[in-house]
């Protein structure tokens, strides 16, 4: 039987599973892999950790990077499919438009394992798993962390700005309900504008200024879905001749080693972690899945909240 959920507690098990593969597959396992691109700091991480893990389990990689660009991933999947590969992953760039070329690799018998952001499609068949984070929850994890700011601080209104992920990837799509359903619980949290900034620090600077220029001294608050985005933003905020984490107050996802030291230098207030180390996990999954084994439908990491306080004690073991 199939199970549906399970939290991925340690990588250590993942070099395990070699020995377990039956002989028809005694053959080096061969991967297709296709990466949203380079857009941060977490997807370099996470691309890294992928590279490694492959490399030291003996699986043969085949990796394309789609530029952050839909039509190239089905291209690359349609490549995997056409070279017979044993697994294929991806981490999609967006949620919707995946069901005929995820259809093509089921009719050819390969198996699919999403990393990192999941699909949106009628039949949830056409993957085996997903292997990732609980981007609701690390909405809500941000808006939470905001109510007890704002209950510690005198709870006056406070107006947020909001700099978006990719328009329509799941992590931008479930980090802004999570964040809104947390902050509902206090209705002087509110949200004066909200835009994409493609989780990319240029655009998160671009789109920041254009905030500043509209709103100026009218934010208090920048809620942003990673921390690329907020590390450009402090860039912009800083040109207009205020103090962030002080002028304005900024929430972030991700837990890079950038945001680890814009907190340490007192220019952002809390970042909520999300685990781009997912090559271990994945390497496990592949090979339980080519040896026939049943595996949870969702897969999810082990995650925290490190507020500026904690983050020139955790900074030396950052890994990414």
């Amino acid at each position: 039987m199939t199970l549906t959920r399970r939290t991925f507690l340690g990588a250590a098990a993942a070099a395990s599973c070699t020995a377990a593969l039956p002989a028809f597959a005694a053959k080096p396992l061969t991967i297709g892999f296709s990466q949203v691109g380079a857009e941060s700091e977490w997807r370099t991480a996470n691309t890294a950790s992928i590279k490694d893990a492959t490399k030291r389990a003996g699986i043969n990689l085949k990796f394309a990077d789609a530029q952050q660009q839909q039509q190239n991933q089905v291209k690359a999947i349609r490549s995997f499919i056409a070279q017979r590969v044993d697994i294929i992953a991806f981490s999609p760039v967006v949620e919707t438009g995946w069901e005929t070329v995820l259809r093509e690799a089921k009719n050819a018998k390969i198996p699919v394992i999403l990393t990192d952001r999941s699909v949106k499609v009628s039949d949830p068949s056409l993957y085996v798993s997903f292997i990732g984070s609980d981007f609701v929850e690390e909405g809500r994890r941000a808006g939470k962390w905001l109510l007890d700011y704002a209950k510690k601080n005198g709870d006056k209104p406070l107006n947020i700005v909001e700099l978006q992920g990719t328009t329509g990837a799941a992590p931008a799509n479930d980090r802004k309900k999570g964040f809104a359903e947390a902050i509902a619980a206090n209705p002087k949290l509110k949200v004066i504008r909200s835009q994409t900034g493609d989780f990319t620090r240029a655009k998160g600077k671009e789109v920041m200024e254009a905030f500043l220029k509209s709103e100026g001294k009218n934010i208090n608050v920048l809620y942003a879905h990673n921390d690329d985005m907020a590390i450009g933003a402090i860039q912009a905020i800083e040109e207009a001749g205020l103090k962030p984490g002080k002028d304005i107050v900024i929430v972030s996802i991700d837990g890079v080693r950038g945001a680890f030291e814009a907190m340490k230098a007192g220019k952002l207030n809390v970042t909520i972690e999300c685990n781009p180390l997912l090559g271990p996990i994945l390497v496990q999954t592949a090979q339980e899945v080519a040896a026939g084994k049943p595996v949870a439908k969702r897969i999810t990491v082990n995650e925290g909240v490190f507020p500026a306080e904690v983050a020139a004690k955790e900074l030396p073991n950052r890994r990414y």
